[in-house]
C-alpha cells in the first residue's frame, strides 16, 4: 500500500511567519494555487481513500486534492449497479491528525522566537530534545503518541484493502509520522523539508512501514 502524506496549503499565518498551531485559519488564494498545482501533478494517482486533519486548512487541502476524483472498482459486485458513476472517495477527518498545540504561544512570531533563547518555542526550533512546552501546549512526545495512534489503528489495518491512500496534515504532525519510521532522532527533528503542500510518500508492506520519499513538492 502506497501513502501520500502531505502538507495543506498557504495560509496567511503561514505567509506572515505565525505558530499556527490548532487555530482554525483558512487556506489563502495563494495556498488554493498550491493544492490545485499538487492535484494536477498527481491526477493520475487513484486514492481509494482518503483522511486529513479536521481543521479547515487541511479539509481544503484535502477537498482540492480529492476533487474529480473518484473510489476504484469493487470487483465482482453482486447487488445491481445502479449508476455507473463511482462514488466519490470518502473524506475522513480524525483528531489525532490536528497540528501540534502551541498553546498561549499560538500566533507567535516564528522567527522571533526562534532567535530568542527566553522564550520555550526557541527549544522546540532550535533543540527539539530539549523542549518543554509552554502552558497549554503539547510536548513532541504526546504528537508523537497520538500520530502514532493513528497510525496503528487507522492505516496499518487498510493493508489489505487499498493499494493508494491520501493523508493531509501539518508540518510538525507529519514530521512525527515520517522521523520514527525513517529513524530520524528528536534531535534532528526538523531535517525533513516539509514546505505547504509538500508530499512524502510512505509505503505499508507486510506490516511493515517504510519511507519511500521524504518530501517533493510540485510548484518550485
Amino acid at each position: 500500500m502506497i501513502i501520500y502524506l502531505m502538507r495543506h496549503g498557504e495560509t496567511d499565518w503561514n505567509k506572515r511567519g505565525c505558530f499556527q498551531g490548532q487555530m482554525d485559519v483558512p487556506l489563502n488564494d495563494y495556498g488554493r494555487e498550491l493544492a490545485e498545482i499538487t492535484a494536477e501533478a498527481l491526477k493520475d494517482v487513484q486514492f481509494e481513500a482518503a483522511f486529513c486533519s479536521p481543521l479547515i486548512r487541511a479539509v481544503e487541502t484535502a477537498n482540492i486534492m480529492l476533487k474529480g476524483q473518484r473510489t476504484a472498482e469493487q470487483p465482482q459486485r453482486c447487488e445491481k449497479q445502479i449508476s455507473q458513476e463511482k462514488p466519490k472517495v470518502p473524506l475522513i477527518t480524525d483528531e489525532r491528525l490536528k497540528e501540534i498545540n502551541f498553546g498561549i504561544k499560538e500566533g507567535s512570531n516564528i522567527a522571533q522566537m526562534r532567535s530568542d533563547p527566553t522564550e520555550p518555542l526557541y527549544y522546540l526550533l532550535n533543540d527539539p530534545k530539549n523542549y518543554v512546552p509552554p502552558e497549554g501546549a503539547e510536548s513532541l512526545e504526546e504528537v508523537y503518541k497520538r500520530s502514532a495512534s493513528f497510525m496503528e489503528e487507522k492505516i496499518r489495518p487498510l493493508e489489505k484493502q487499498y493499494e493508494t491512500i491520501l493523508i493531509v496534515a501539518h508540518g510538525v504532525m507529519n514530521r512525527s509520522i515520517i522521523n520514527p519510521i525513517a529513524g530520524i532522532p528528536m534531535e534532528d527533528f526538523w531535517s525533513v523539508k516539509m514546505l505547504n503542500c509538500t508530499v512524502a510518500v510512505l509505503s505499508l508492506q507486510d506490516g511493515k512501514f517504510q519511507v519511500v520519499e521524504k518530501g517533493r513538492t510540485y510548484y518550485e
